[in-house]
Formats: structure tokens, sequence, C-alpha cells
């Protein structure tokens, strides 16, 4: 008989630590694992979608790197289990991709507007979500004093390696001019 993916002890509106513990489900450090999740599928999602082969590489090294945050926030900050956390050398890792990535852009002077490519589109989706992710695990991390934790300078540059990857995924979409917005369009309706 396979196992169950349900215990039924989460029913009472609490859940486990890793290690010893429980917390109510709407406590901070679920609520942050819980957007790395969100975070993580829509990621999935852009993989799954029109991406380069060179965006499905990054998206699954980060996908690996989001569960060792997970992993992190998921546990007692007073006694997290042996090897649980994010390396400072993965934050390097992903600027170093940024960098090679904006290398390959043209310069833009105004903010770019989602949309032009699927693929671009859904890295920026994620981009957003990993905003969201960010400010909840920052709240966190003050909040449990985690000074060691990577997962506020990851979160923090992996929105900028997103931007410059729903870029990338633009061109390689053959887009040669990305929509900006400019200052003064206004939008117009009709009613």
């Amino acid at each position: 008989m396979a196992a169950r993916l349900y215990t039924g002890q989460g029913d009472d509106g609490y859940t486990g630590l890793l290690g010893k513990g429980r917390l109510p489900k709407y406590h901070l450090r679920p609520e942050a694992c819980g957007q790395l999740d969100e975070l993580q599928a829509v990621l999935g999602v852009c993989r799954a979608g029109p991406l380069s082969q060179h965006g499905r590489q990054l998206l699954m090294a980060i996908e690996r790197d989001l569960y060792q945050i997970m992993a992190e926030l998921a546990s007692d900050p007073a006694a997290p289990p042996p090897g649980v956390g994010l390396a400072a050398e993965r934050v390097r890792w992903l600027e170093s991709a940024t960098d090679q990535l904006t290398q390959a852009l043209p310069p833009i002077k105004n903010f770019v507007l989602p949309g032009d490519s699927q693929a671009g589109a859904l890295v920026n989706l994620a981009r957003a979500v990993t905003r969201r992710v960010e400010r909840v695990t920052a709240r966190l991390v003050h909040q449990e004093e985690r000074h060691a934790s990577q997962a506020l300078p990851y979160l923090n540059r992996l929105s900028s390696l997103l931007f410059a990857l729903g870029r990338y995924e633009d061109m390689q979409a053959g887009v040669e001019q990305p929509s900006l917005a400019r200052a003064g369009d206004q939008a117009t309706t009709r009613a």
C-alpha cells in the first residue's frame, strides 16, 4: 500500500517545524515557506513554458536553492538542523549569472513593460512574486534576528536576475525593442 499524503496533524491549525516544535499556520515562518513554495511553482511554470535552454538551466538551479532557503526558514532559529541553509557562494553565483545576462542585453533607459514575449512575461511574473517573498522573508529574518541567513541577499539578487532573464527571453523570442514605460504616458480608456 502506498504511503498516505495526509497526516491530519495540521487539522488544528498548527504546523510542524524541521526539528521540534509547532507553530500556528498563520505565523510568519510558515507564511514565508508557503510563499517560497508558490515562487517555486511559478518558476516551474516558467520552465515548462517557452523558455530558452539557458533560462531553464538557471531556473532549475534556483529552484534547488529555494529549497535550501525554505528548509532554513522552516527550522527553529535557536536549533537549526545541521547543514540547513544556503551558502554565501550561491548569492555570488546569482550575481555572476545576472552580470552575464546583462552583458548580452542592450542598455535600457526606461522601465520595461512585461509582455513582449510569453517567456519574458512568465519570468516577470516570477520576479514580482520574488519581491513579495522577499518582503515577508525580511519581516521574518528581522523578527527572529537571523543574522547569518543568506535568504535576503539571495532573494534580492534573484529579482535582479529574473529582470535580466525576462529581457533575455524577450530577445531570444525575437523582440528587438522592448515596450517601455515613459514618463508622461497616459492610459486611455473607452466608456
